[in-house]
């Protein structure tokens, strides 16, 4: 089994994710990829706009055409922060004989050897590595594919809108998604991305 892990904050999940794991599904001939919602980023210090349960609504909405796709929790119950090392770890031990892959931005390839432990996570996963057309440096020793594609979708920007009262760019989410969480800022209920 080619099972790709897909970690991140998806505060919220955005047409950005779905392309890029897509690309990857399609390119690298993978069995599935799972989508680990973080709970809490060790290089991340902002406080999320939406709770656990409204990231994996999100996540079910955004990926119910994609039988490719699937959603863990597995992250969730774990300690905090999280650790990709310990994510990855518990993962081999859950699912032993799975062929791992790590799916990543470029932006988090080039901060890679400020992850925790990140040679041994190079030791359990291949990683796959988006970039937007200039192709990041490989690391000796390090497995890795390279693969291109472009999306504009920003989930910061679309943080920023929402507590601006503003709706998002329309193409950035899916449609389920971007009606409730529009439908949640228009309504006057914002306090409710708040809580944990």
């Amino acid at each position: 089994m080619k099972t790709c892990l897909f970690g991140g904050s998806f505060d919220p999940v955005h047409e950005g994710h779905i392309a890029i794991a897509r690309r990857a599904y399609e390119t690298c001939g993978l069995d599935e990829i799972v989508f680990l919602p973080c709970a809490q980023s060790p290089l991340k210090e902002h406080t999320p706009l939406l709770s656990d349960i409204q990231r994996i609504d999100c996540l079910e909405k955004a990926l119910k055409d994609c039988p490719w796709a699937k959603i863990d929790t597995l992250d969730l119950h774990m300690p905090r922060p999280s650790w990709s090392w310990r994510l990855i770890e518990r993962w081999h031990e859950l699912h032993p004989g799975h062929n791992l892959y790590w799916l990543m931005g470029s932006d988090q390839w080039e901060e890679l050897e400020q992850w925790g432990r990140w040679q041994y996570i190079a030791s359990m996963v291949t990683f796959i590595v988006h970039h937007r057309g200039t192709v990041p440096r490989p690391r000796p020793g390090v497995e890795a594919i390279f693969i291109e594609g472009h999306h504009p979708a920003s989930s910061s920007a679309i943080r920023t809108s929402l507590s601006s009262g503003l709706a998002c760019p329309a193409d950035w989410l899916h449609p389920s998604v971007a009606r409730e969480l529009n439908a949640e800022q228009s309504s006057g209920e914002q306090q409710k991305f708040h809580q944990q």
